[in-house]
């Protein structure tokens, strides 16, 4: 029998008498995660994030030379608000761990704002360098304001009051509110209601006036604002408040016990991320040229959290990628053909990443294949209908032709009629079963779970080819939730968030 103690750098080897947890776990910490996503993490770690930030940048802002599609540049300029957006949320909760539910607040109230002191709904049309400094300022205010009750509250607690704020903030705006002004009979409507506020003034600059339907023109100013503003941020992040909200983030009353003060800094850190979300309120306001109750609703919230969630809270540079990541697979997966090359790419690099060892992961491949195959077979010999169904190229049109589209006919089985709203049910009972199926396949261990993985996948596919795929509007959302669900069971920090280390 071996006895060779356990080697003070191995983490499964347990505390230690007389051995310091951190320094022994000293090798954990400096290795950090593997594979690409690791090796990507040391890389940027190793470069000078300026570096890194001019580049991104620069490709973005270079988006309209390489390209005259319109469509293209104003989905760069709707990441880069995006970007603005996570960049701002991850203050509060990346680096501060406050759960701000009310963050969209601060992003439409900016935009109301600017439209009411640019636009004819009140006659008020403000030049931009007076407007935007202004509206940045209240809504940092507000920030200040609406983080008041964190002060008695904190955690859950706080993070269900500002959910709250956003509630009444969207019944605000969506019902419409008059005033008048000073009982001199002039009532007004505050937001416009349902049809909110149109015709707002475009951007002003050096006394060139920007262009709503040349989208690069708000695409630079976007960019702009992202290299100031994370610069900024990234140097406050390196000072004494920096270091004092991660404090904060790790263990308040630790915090608290060093003296500082944690109530300030909570209300700082929304307030901060208020003023980011300011910014793009007011581009956003300009760029749209109107302002609508339906734009800042409970999903964008959503929407914004999980791009902070997907990058990693608390690291700029993943929150950029999570914005940018998010947004363009949302887009390219409004179209059913580009969405069934990222849902069979997904479970692809899934398993290459997951499955192991390679013999297991050959196993699993081949199972796929001949499961598939097998499938067809049953389902032509009982009825020519059962595989007889078309594939989904586009909204309204259908082919059999092209190499991936005859794989797919000899692999998934396809009931004539697939299409037709009134043949939906073999689709939506195949989807129950999936979801029972992929949580039987997280309890399971070993060979079972490799055996059911692959009718699990097979039938995951016959609901995508079945009934998924040609809807977009929900399959989208639906995709990338699974895809977050992965991740977070994964790697709980997201892809380049830190890694914690725990004392065990």
């Amino acid at each position: 029998m071996s006895t060779n103690p356990p080697s003070p750098s191995d983490p499964a080897s347990g505390p230690q008498i007389g051995a310091d947890e951190w320094v022994r776990r000293s090798g954990e910490r400096n290795t950090g995660p593997g594979g690409v996503v690791g090796f990507l993490q040391r890389v940027a770690d190793r470069t000078p994030h300026i570096l890194l930030l001019v580049a991104f940048l620069g490709f973005a802002c270079a988006i309209p030379f390489l390209t005259t599609n319109v469509y293209v540049v104003g989905v760069a300029t709707d990441t880069m608000l995006y970007v603005l957006l996570a960049v701002g949320l991850n203050v509060a909760v990346g680096w501060a761990g406050m759960l701000d539910l009310g963050y969209v607040i601060f992003y439409g109230f900016a935009a109301y704002l600017f439209a009411e002191l640019s636009s004819a709904h009140y006659g008020i049309h403000w030049a931009t360098w007076q407007s935007v400094p202004l509206v940045i300022a209240a809504t940092i205010g507000l920030g200040f304001l609406l983080s008041l009750p964190s002060l008695r509250l904190s955690g859950d607690y706080f993070a269900i009051v500002m959910l709250f704020f956003l509630q009444i903030f969207n019944n605000f705006t969506a019902n419409g509110y008059t005033w008048d002004w000073f009982g001199l009979g002039h009532p007004h409507d505050i937001t416009g209601g349902p049809t909110g506020i149109t015709n707002i003034d475009p951007w002003r600059l050096f006394g060139h006036a920007l262009n709503p339907n040349k989208p690069q023109d708000y695409l630079w100013i976007a960019s702009a604002g992202v290299f100031v503003i994370v610069i900024l941020l990234a140097s406050v992040n390196k000072s004494r408040t920096g270091r004092a909200w991660r404090a904060l983030r790790e263990d308040p009353l630790a915090a608290n016990l060093m003296g500082m003060p944690v109530k300030w800094l909570g209300l700082l850190a929304i307030a901060v991320g208020a003023g980011v979300a300011g910014f793009a309120g007011t581009v956003n306001a300009s760029y749209y040229q109107g302002v609508f109750p339906d734009a800042f609703t409970l999903q964008l919230l959503i929407l914004i959290y999980a791009m902070v969630i997907l990058g990693g809270a608390g690291s700029l540079g993943g929150v950029i990628f999570g914005a940018v990541a998010i947004n363009v697979l949302l887009e390219v997966l409004t179209t059913p053909n580009h969405a069934r090359w990222v849902f069979y790419a997904a479970v692809l690099l899934g398993l290459l990443a997951k499955v192991r060892p390679w013999k297991v992961l050959a196993a699993v491949l081949a199972g796929l294949v001949g499961f598939g195959l097998a499938m067809h077979a049953i389902a032509a010999a009982i009825s020519a209908r059962w595989v007889d169904g078309p594939i989904a190229v586009g909204p309204t049109a259908f082919s059999t032709h092209g190499f991936f589209a005859t794989l797919i006919r000899h692999w998934v089985v396809l009931p004539k009629g697939t299409y037709e709203v009134s043949n939906y049910k073999p689709g939506n009972y195949a989807f129950v079963i999936v979801i029972a199926m992929v949580l039987t396949c997280t309890v399971l261990k070993g060979w079972k779970r490799y055996v059911l993985l692959v009718p699990t996948i097979w039938l995951g596919a016959f609901v995508w080819e079945t009934d998924l795929v040609n809807q977009a509007a929900t399959t989208r959302y639906l995709l990338v939730g699974a895809l977050l669900i992965t991740l977070m069971a994964t790697r709980p920090n997201g892809l380049f968030g830190q890694q914690r280390v725990e004392i065990v």
